[in-house]
């Protein structure tokens, strides 16, 4: 399809600018950005491709200003990000065979129970027991959830939050840095994929980029300043915002 006019490229700045703080906090963020580019006319396909795109910019700022923060080390977590990277190759190869209705049906009530656990579980967040050794996670976890940012994407960073929080034992902040450095992964050998296949719109995806770079930073920035409990907070409000937009769309 050809590229948008002037104006909606504008407005899905704008949303992209939102999303990046969102997904640099808690993660989500295309659960803003997708839904905008399929009201603007995206086939879904397109929407799924160009969105990693403008996403991969914020998950790079984001990353890059965690990593500065000395909050994750990519060196350190060199099989985590292969195993991703994996997962997510994998998922992208099968959007172009699949649907993903099945996935939006569920995702609304996982994000639900995401949500209910952060309000109810006391210590969520603060850190504590390793439940899973390094090697057990990234046999387990890590491919699933890479499998899906790059099947279908929304939630990835709230997913891979909580997995590092719950069971790698990490505070919020440091869980939140985890997250985006492997989602910066999943988004990038998507977005390779969908390139290879010839899906995506690049102004559109670099108009968004502008404003998902912005929207990053200031994200990134005000994780560490708020620290846990900020966190705590906007994963639950972006778990429920989530899940109802998700159940109005079914």
């Amino acid at each position: 399809m050809p590229e948008l006019t002037a104006d909606i490229l504008v407005l899905l700045a704008a949303v992209a600018v939102l999303a990046g703080f969102i997904d640099a906090v808690a993660g989500g963020g295309g659960l803003l950005t997708i839904p905008a580019l399929l009201v603007a006319g995206v086939p879904p396909v397109q929407a799924v491709a160009t969105n990693k795109l403008q996403a991969c910019f914020g998950s790079f700022t984001a990353t890059r200003f965690f990593i500065r923060q000395g909050l994750v080390s990519p060196a350190a977590e060199w099989r985590s990000i292969a195993i991703t990277a994996l997962g997510a190759a994998a998922g992208a190869l099968v959007l172009q065979w699949l649907s993903a209705d099945f996935l939006i049906a569920i995702m609304p009530y996982a994000l639900m129970l995401i949500a209910l656990y952060l309000l109810l579980a006391r210590n969520a967040g603060q850190g504590g027991k390793e439940k899973l050794s390094r090697t057990a996670f990234n046999a387990s976890l890590v491919p699933g959830i890479g499998f899906y940012d790059g099947f279908f994407g929304p939630g990835t960073g709230t997913f891979f939050t909580l997995g590092y929080c719950q069971l790698r034992g990490m505070d919020m902040v440091r869980a939140i840095a985890h997250a985006r450095l492997l989602n910066f992964t999943t988004n990038i050998v998507s977005l390779l994929v969908f390139i290879a296949a010839g899906k995506i719109l690049w102004i559109t995806g670099l108009s968004m980029a502008v404003g998902q770079a912005l929207g990053a930073r200031l994200g990134a920035a005000m994780a560490i300043r708020h620290g846990t409990g900020f966190i705590r907070i906007m994963t639950v409000v972006i778990c429920v915002a989530m899940s109802i937009s998700l159940l109005l769309k079914n």
